[in-house]
């Protein structure tokens, strides 16, 4: 989505861009909404039930005791003039009705990953390169998983050539915008070549 608003002084170039936050269960996609969102992030988050634990793997996320059921939304102003709005998907299975309205419009989207459990986010991954949506990788470093190279990231989930994996603290603010800097300037550049090679 890429929407023009005036903003307070009138100024009607400023320009709004809608990115995805995806991932496995647990992954940090709320965390990292949070982390960045300069406005009070709305979340839809619902307590684990005993229901849910037939169908929620918890491996490796024990601590784990709300889980998200719509979307998680923030705000956060890149520079002068370029917001994104963040739009966090939920992450289980039973809940991907909800990405085909999410993606509607999308720029592109982070894949969170968690190296302990990389698999969870191979149904992320399938989802933006069949809609080709453009996405980054964007590994989030927990303190008791082992350390992998960008590279094996990339070749454990036989990416396309091309697209960005980075290593992130999805509870650090900084981290989180250098992932959508580098998210916003990859899709811009995939959507560049996609319209030149439309009019080539």
């Amino acid at each position: 989505m890429v929407s023009e608003h005036t903003d307070a002084v009138g100024d009607t170039s400023a320009l709004a861009l809608k990115i995805l936050v995806a991932g496995g269960f647990g992954v940090g996609k709320t965390t990292l909404v949070g982390a960045v969102s300069e406005i009070r992030p709305l979340r839809t988050e619902e307590l684990l039930s005993e229901a849910g634990q037939l169908v929620d793997d918890t491996d490796g996320v024990d601590q784990k005791v709300t889980t998200t059921v719509a979307m998680d939304f923030g705000r956060i102003t890149i520079r002068s003039g370029l917001s994104l709005y963040l739009f966090g998907t939920p992450g289980q299975d039973r809940f991907w009705f909800l990405w085909d309205e999410l993606a509607q419009g999308a720029l592109g989207a982070v894949v969170l990953a968690d190296t302990r459990r990389l698999e969870d986010c191979f149904p992320a991954v399938d989802y933006f390169e069949h809609r080709r949506i453009p996405f980054v990788v964007a590994v989030n470093c927990f303190a008791d998983a082992r350390s992998y190279g960008a590279h094996d990231v990339s070749r454990a989930l036989d990416l396309d050539r091309g697209t960005p994996v980075v290593l992130c603290d999805a509870r650090d603010r900084d981290s989180g915008k250098e992932v959508l800097i580098r998210l916003v300037e990859y899709a811009g550049r995939m959507h560049t070549a996609r319209l030149l090679d439309s009019v080539g």
